[in-house]
C-alpha cells in the first residue's frame, strides 16, 4: 500500500460550510473542515460529501485548495430535521457512490465519516469501494440518554441500533479522548484493538492571547464597558449545552452580591439549535423572568476570528454541557488565555485542567456554579494565574498533531480492513 492520496469525508447531516454556533452546526463542523485544511496542506486530495440543504449550493464547492466538499442532492432542502434524517440514507448512498463512479476504481484510499448517519452510508460505500472504514462518533446517544438536561428528549432507539451498526462495521474507531473510548469499548462493545484516541485541536493562529491593550481594544469593539466582569457563553443554545445554567448561577450571584450588577455583562453567543429549536426565545424569556435581562447579552452566531475576540475580552468562559466529547469552545477559550468554568462531564474533564486553566464544577445546580464564577470575579490573583495557564493547557491540541494522528489511523485501518460482510 502507497501513502493516503485521496480521502472521502462524509458528513450528511450537517455541511463543513454552515456557521457553527447555530442550528445542527457546532464542533463537528469545525473538526471537519479544519482536519481537511490540514491534510489539503500535506498534498492529500479530500472529498467531502454532505446532504445539500439549499438550492443555492453549487453541486461541488472547493472550500480550500485541495477540499472539495459535494452537496449531495436527498430529500428537500428545509424542513427536515435530524430525526428524520434517516429516511434519505438510501437517496444520500446512492448518490454518494455514483460520485465516486465516476473515478477509476481504487479512487480513494480511504473513507472518514463523522456521526452515526454518515457511518451509515459509509459502511455501504466502505464494502462497495473496498477501502477502509475510519468512523468519529463526536456524540452517542447512549451518554445522552444517561445525562439529559431538564426539557431535552431522549435519542431514538432507531439511533441507538443505528449506532451499534456502525460500531460493528468500522474498521476503526476514533474516540476524541481516553473516556470516550472507554465509552464505546463499555458501552458499544466495540474492540479495544480497534479504538484510536485522536485528540481534536484548535488552531492556535487564531485563538492566541491577546496583550492587554489589544483586549482593551476588543472590549470597546464588542462595547464591553471598562473594568466591567465578562461571563461569557458560546455555542448552541440547546438544552444540552446548560446555557440556563449560567443564567440561573448568575441570578444567584447577583442575589448574593447585588453591588455586581452595574459591572456585569453577560454575552451568549450562538443560536438556538437541537430541541432549543422548539422554543427559541426560551432563553430570553428565562433571563426576563430571572431578573437579569439588564445584564444577559444575546448576540447572533459569528466566525472565528470574531469568535477568538470575544473569547480574549472575557474574564471567564461558561460550558455548563450535560455532555461534550471534546469541548471545542473550551479549548479555543483557553487558547485565546481565558479562564473557562466547565462542568466536570465527558471531554471537558480532560480538555479542562482543575486550577490551572479553569475551574470543574460537579453538577449543574446553579450554586456551586455561582460560587465558581464568584471565585474567578474576585479573585485576580486567581484570575491570573488561570489566565497564564489557559494557553498553556490548550497547546497540547492542534489540527496539525489531530492531522498526523489520523493519517496514522487510516494507515492502520487499512492493515485491519475486514471483508466485506
Amino acid at each position: 500500500m502507497g501513502p493516503i492520496r485521496r480521502l472521502a469525508m462524509v458528513s450528511l447531516h450537517t455541511s463543513p460550510l454552515d456557521q457553527p454556533g447555530t442550528g445542527d452546526a457546532g464542533g463537528m463542523n469545525v473538526y471537519v473542515v479544519e482536519l481537511a485544511r490540514r491534510l489539503a496542506a500535506r498534498d492529500i486530495e479530500v472529498d467531502i460529501f454532505t446532504r445539500a440543504t439549499s438550492s443555492s449550493h453549487g453541486l461541488v464547492v472547493e472550500a480550500f485548495p485541495g477540499v472539495a466538499v459535494h452537496h449531495v442532492h436527498a430529500g428537500p432542502f428545509e424542513g427536515l430535521t435530524k430525526h428524520e434524517l434517516p429516511a434519505q440514507l438510501c437517496v444520500f448512498a446512492r448518490e454518494l457512490l455514483r460520485a465516486e463512479a465516476a473515478h477509476p476504481v481504487g479512487h480513494y484510499d480511504a473513507l472518514h465519516s463523522h456521526y452515526w448517519l454518515s457511518g451509515q452510508v459509509g459502511a455501504l460505500a466502505r464494502d462497495r469501494w473496498r477501502v477502509p472504514l475510519v468512523h468519529s462518533m463526536h456524540t452517542m446517544a447512549k451518554v445522552k440518554n444517561a445525562a439529559l438536561a431538564q426539557g431535552d428528549l431522549a435519542e431514538p432507539q432507531a439511533r441507538l441500533i443505528g449506532e451499534q451498526q456502525v460500531v460493528e462495521a468500522a474498521d476503526l474507531l476514533i474516540a476524541n479522548t481516553d473516556l470516550e473510548a472507554k465509552q464505546l469499548i463499555n458501552l458499544y462493545d466495540a474492540e479495544p484493538g480497534r479504538v484510536e484516541v485522536v485528540y481534536p485541536g484548535v488552531d492556535l493562529e487564531v485563538f492566541t492571547p491577546l496583550e492587554e491593550h489589544a483586549r482593551a481594544a476588543a472590549r470597546a469593539e464588542l462595547d464591553l464597558p471598562p473594568g466591567s466582569s465578562v461571563l461569557l457563553f458560546a455555542g448552541r443554545i440547546q438544552p444540552l449545552k446548560g446555557p440556563d445554567v449560567l443564567l440561573r448561577a448568575v441570578a444567584v450571584l447577583l442575589a448574593r452580591r447585588p453591588e455586581l450588577r452595574s459591572s456585569l455583562v453577560v454575552p451568549v453567543v450562538g443560536g438556538p439549535s437541537g430541541t432549543g429549536l422548539e422554543r427559541p426565545t426560551a432563553l430570553t424569556a428565562l433571563a426576563a423572568q430571572l431578573g437579569i435581562d439588564d445584564v444577559v447579552r444575546f448576540v447572533p452566531p459569528v466566525g472565528q476570528q470574531q469568535l477568538a475576540r470575544w473569547y480574549a475580552a472575557a474574564d471567564a468562559v461558561a460550558v455548563p454541557s450535560y455532555n461534550e466529547s471534546f469541548g471545542l469552545v473550551a479549548a479555543e477559550a483557553q487558547a485565546c488565555g481565558t479562564p473557562v468554568v466547565a462542568a466536570a462531564v465527558g471531554g471537558l474533564t480532560t480538555v479542562v485542567r482543575h486550577e490551572h486553566s479553569g475551574l470543574l464544577v460537579e453538577g449543574h445546580d446553579p450554586e456551586p456554579w455561582a460560587q465558581a464564577l464568584l471565585r474567578i470575579v474576585d479573585d485576580e490573583p486567581l484570575r491570573a494565574a488561570l489566565r497564564a495557564g489557559a494557553p498553556v493547557q490548550a497547546g497540547q491540541f492542534s489540527w496539525e498533531a489531530t492531522a498526523d494522528r489520523c493519517l496514522e489511523a487510516y494507515d492502520r485501518a487499512r492493515t485491519m480492513m475486514r471483508e466485506p460482510a
